[in-house]
């Protein structure tokens, strides 16, 4: 924060995005199924709330590696008894035993949603963050949404690099800001929902055309082929 103050505001944002995201996913998409994947601490508007408010029978699971995390959401993240919540404690990297955990709960043979909303800047590149991506997605069903949201330094390079090295000297967990081209690669192809890869608040703002703070982030959508 002392770095980059705007990391405050960035944090809003992205569960701003969230949001909106779910809703969108939701409401006029049709998904009724979601991974969130890097679930965080339970905070106002989860993934399920948003989602079930929408459509009572939508399903959830939540992904982790951090043991109180899941403490803390089996305790306060509760769905509807149309849908279902659940949870699951693995570690991203490990592709084959997120997507196991998930079809418990899910039917991989229908769209799902899966969301990777700032995880993936904790991935260092030589654990192949885009590859990770891509096993997921292979598994996806025609129809089916990848949603990313990243650290970026390209607003501010200066600053964010800062940011990220007084985190590091704090912090054994790599945090790694990547451009606009290398986020957009994550995606490995798939065809992006407009407006593509954007500034955070810029994918569809609830009011277009509205000024907001600058964040240090980029986000987008992309959707899985057919259906």
């Amino acid at each position: 924060m002392a770095c980059r103050p705007q990391v405050v505001a960035g944090a809003r944002a992205n569960r701003a995005f969230l949001a909106r995201v779910v809703r969108y996913l939701a409401a006029d998409c049709g998904i009724r199924q979601f991974i969130d994947i890097g679930t965080g601490l339970p905070a106002p508007d989860s993934t399920h709330e948003v989602a079930q408010a929408i459509a009572p029978d939508c399903r959830i699971v939540y992904v982790d590696n951090d043991p109180l995390v899941l403490v803390h959401a089996r305790a306060l993240l509760t769905g509807t008894p149309q849908g279902s919540c659940d949870y699951i404690e693995a570690d991203l990297r490990d592709t084959p035993a997120v997507l196991a955990g998930a079809a418990w709960s899910l039917d991989f043979t229908r769209p799902i949603a899966i969301l990777l909303l700032a995880v993936l800047h904790f991935i260092a590149d030589s654990d192949d963050p885009a590859g990770i991506v891509t096993a997921l997605a292979r598994q996806l069903a025609p129809g089916s949404y990848l949603v990313i949201s990243h650290l970026t330094s390209d607003f501010a390079p200066g600053p964010v690099t800062a940011g990220v090295k007084a985190y590091g000297a704090l912090v054994s967990t790599p945090l790694i800001a990547r451009t606009h081209t290398q986020v957009t690669g994550l995606f490995g192809g798939l065809p992006l929902v407009p407006p593509g890869v954007v500034p955070l608040t810029e994918w569809r703002p609830i009011v277009a055309g509205a000024l907001s703070q600058t964040v240090d982030m980029y986000a987008g959508v992309a959707r899985a082929p057919g259906a």
